[in-house]
This record gives C-alpha cells, sequence and structure tokens, in this order.
C-alpha cells in the first residue's frame, strides 16, 4: 500500500489485524469480552530494514501483502481513519503464513 499515510522507519511494520470470530463454531455469538485477540494480519507498509552497530544494512524479509503471525500483545496500536493497526518490529513477528 504506498499511498498509507503512516511510513514506518528501520525495521517497523505496519499490520492491520485479521477480524476477531465474532462466533464459535458452533454458531454462538461472542460478546467484545470474550473475543480472542487476533495473532494474524496483513502487512499494509514496511521500513527499509536497519543498520546494525557495524554500519551493515539488513533488508527487512518482511514485505507488504504478506500476512504474518505475531505475539498476542506484540506492538503499538494506533487508528488511521477509523481503522485500527499494530506498529511493530520485523523481530515481533514470529512467521509468514503461505
Amino acid at each position: 500500500m504506498a499511498d498509507f499515510k503512516i511510513k514506518p522507519l528501520g525495521d517497523r511494520i505496519i499490520v492491520k489485524p485479521k477480524e476477531a470470530e465474532e462466533t464459535t463454531k458452533s454458531g454462538l455469538y461472542l460478546p467484545d469480552t470474550a473475543k480472542e485477540k487476533p495473532i494474524e494480519g496483513t502487512v499494509v507498509a514496511a521500513g527499509p530494514g536497519k543498520t546494525t552497530d557495524e554500519g551493515k544494512f539488513i533488508a527487512l524479509e518482511i514485505k507488504v501483502g504478506d500476512v504474518v503471525l505475531y505475539g498476542k500483545y506484540s506492538g503499538t496500536e494506533v487508528k488511521v481513519d477509523g481503522v485500527d493497526y499494530l506498529i511493530m518490529r520485523e523481530s515481533d513477528v514470529y512467521g509468514i503464513v503461505n
């Protein structure tokens, strides 16, 4: 998403979390207090990478459009145009979903 309003710096990425499930597998409605916090989302913006203390540049492995798994309490929540996103470091991501 090239026209995203926030440009992440360094090794940070911006993730749009997957929507929390509204119902159980058996069809019961879940109130907001019972919903699991999402641990999967889509990368909407990514920084260029980071520079080590020795001056070596390391590019990100994660790119815009990747679906990633991250820790339940990872990142910092931000709201852009009424939509919730998470800003986190690439190291907070556990893996990319194929």
